[in-house]
């Protein structure tokens, strides 16, 4: 294992981080870093799987863990024999934190935890070296809200946002190493900006980029809150073909008393306007979300809201969380819902999703839109639909669609 082996669990975040500790932790031998996620237990389960299959496939190899679920509880991790050391979210992103490894002694704090000054959004450049068709960008990091389900500010820590001037050297850069499309990521993405001096929106510092890198072919962007998208965002929407037409709403529920419950700042008829919206000024858009399956108090009738609510946003690429308490929030102290109901109200959501994903490809068979390749056969639609299409063909090119199979779009190029 000449290179430290990284493996990645959770969000878009987490993946960006993943290419930044490959830099950092560059050189380091027989190492593997599993990057955590805390959203939910099952995600949690799954990285102590893979931390125990690591020490069994490379007996001899130094295991460190990092990431939220590390951050959160680094002495449960630690306790675990196969780990070496535990890193939180800021230190696994610095060059000295694997310079001079030993084992895990004390307690790392957790980002946002401290009594000391909150840290930077995120310090260092990105990996520019080999370069992949899309790259992730981190331009905000934590949160400032408390929604009742939700233990990643705790991991965090507040909101802060990178400078404009920062996120379009960086966009650059990566550019310039062939990325054809870059998404911005934050932990609350809305949130941009209303730390810095100048109190720039999200909507603001994208158009600046898009600006500044006009070789820059594709920008998306990751999960949005549908109650902070800013009108300078929507006109972009609107008016700017580099922007890709996919939003993915972190809605959670369909239910205006469970969103009340969850603490969210939006309502149904807010998620179904935002999706209304975005239909009128670019009808090509693709929605997804986030939702989740058995928040506590959920009734039958407030989990058929939820159902309901794929189909009327027509949520293309919907993302199922079954509700998992994290310890330390207020949603697990309240009434749980029964398990089994829990998996058959995720499964029935899955399933929606499935039918809205598969209503969404069969209408665009026919139509044209540029295809960003990833791998020879595959590549990615602007509207976020997968694509198959013939080995040869490489970069950014023109597709008519004429069909579906297994779940892709089949394109044709132009």
């Amino acid at each position: 294992m000449p290179a430290p082996e990284i493996v990645t669990f959770g969000c878009r975040l987490n993946a960006f981080e993943s290419d930044v500790i490959r830099s950092a932790a560059a050189g380091l031998e027989d190492t593997i870093i599993v990057n955590t996620c805390a959203v939910t237990g099952e995600a949690e389960r799954q990285a102590r799987q893979a931390i125990r299959r690591a020490r069994r496939e490379h007996p001899g190899a130094r295991i460190i863990v990092t990431g939220c679920a590390a951050t959160l509880s680094p002495a449960r991790y630690a306790a675990l024999p196969e780990v070496d050391l535990v890193l939180d979210n800021d230190a696994k992103l610095k060059a000295e934190s694997y310079a001079t490894l030993a084992p895990y002694t004390d307690p790392i704090p957790a980002s946002g935890q401290s009594d000391g000054p909150a840290p930077k959004a995120w310090e260092g450049e990105v990996d520019a070296t080999p370069a992949r068709a899309r790259a992730y960008l981190q331009v905000q990091q934590g949160c400032d809200h408390r929604c009742t389900f939700c233990i990643i500010p705790f991991a965090r820590g507040p909101s802060r946002s990178v400078p404009v001037l920062d996120v379009i050297a960086q966009a650059r850069a990566l550019v310039e190493v062939g990325a054809r499309e870059i998404v911005l990521t934050g932990v609350d993405l809305t949130a941009y900006g209303l730390d810095l001096p100048e109190r720039p929106s999200l909507g603001a510092m994208t158009r600046r980029l898009l600006a500044a890198a006009p070789e820059l072919p594709r920008l998306r962007l990751s999960s949005l809150d549908p109650s902070e998208i800013d009108d300078e965002l929507w006109a972009l929407l609107a008016e700017e073909r580099r922007l890709m037409p996919h939003l993915h709403l972190s809605l959670q529920a369909g239910d205006d008393l469970i969103l009340k419950r969850m603490k969210r700042r939006h309502s149904r008829a807010q998620a179904i306007e935002t999706a209304r919206r975005a239909r009128a000024l670019r009808p090509e858009v693709a929605i997804g979300a986030d939702l989740i399956a058995g928040f506590p108090t959920e009734d039958a009738a407030m989990f058929r809201q939820s159902l309901d609510l794929v189909e009327e946003c027509g949520i293309a690429f919907l993302h199922v969380f079954p509700y998992s308490p994290r310890e330390g929030t207020p949603g697990a102290r309240m009434p749980a819902v029964a398990p089994e109901i829990v998996r058959e109200r995720a499964g029935l959501l899955r399933a929606a999703g499935a039918k809205a994903l598969a209503a969404d490809l069969a209408r665009r068979v026919g139509t044209t839109g540029e295809v960003l390749i990833e791998k020879p056969g595959s590549g990615r639609a602007a509207f976020y639909a997968a694509v198959a299409c013939p080995p040869e063909v490489t970069g950014v090119k023109g597709m008519r669609f004429t069909g579906v199979a297994g779940g892709k779009l089949v394109g044709v190029p132009l």
